[in-house]
């Protein structure tokens, strides 16, 4: 009888010892972010940094710019092809600053005023947090960050 429970507590241990019977390990790595990363992890240079949706207007509108990090940028305007440049290293600069004001995380996550007919709406996604913004709705720090973007500002043509 000493023996059975003997093999059963030798049983345990090995189990407990390898990790038999857990549920497997979270996988190594993680996908890639498309905002900034918390602690001392840096972007990488491909990394999304800021995207901008225009839509609405009187020809209804839906146009989308998205600039990397290193400041690459594409937009596109409707249907059409999108197109693609780079913003200078001071540019690029300009607009994190502009994103990195305190009183930019201070601009309200959506519209406060009433709507104006025929407006464009404007969707700001920075570091996993969207400022929705219509025409005549832009505190400063938004119109700051607005103006810092390449081709002067949020694509608003067709």
């Amino acid at each position: 009888m000493d023996k059975r429970y003997g093999a059963a507590a030798l049983l345990a241990a090995v189990i407990t010892v390898t990790g038999c019977g857990q549920a497997p390990a979270a996988p190594a790595t993680t996908p890639a972010t498309a905002s900034p990363t918390t602690g001392s992890e840096q972007p990488a240079p491909q990394d999304v940094l800021v995207e901008v949706a225009v839509t609405g207007g009187l020809a209804g509108v839906d146009n989308r710019l998205t600039v990397k990090y290193d400041g690459t940028y594409t937009t596109r305007t409707g249907t059409k092809p999108s197109k693609s440049g780079r913003m200078t290293p001071a540019e690029t600069a300009e607009l994190r600053a502009a994103l990195e004001d305190p009183a930019y995380a201070k601009v309200p996550a959506s519209p406060t005023g009433s709507p104006i007919a025929d407006g464009f709406q404007y969707s700001l996604t920075y570091a996993h947090r969207t400022v929705i913004a219509g025409d005549g709705e832009r505190p400063p720090a938004l119109d700051r960050a607005f103006k810092a973007l390449p081709d002067g500002g949020p694509p608003t043509g067709r």
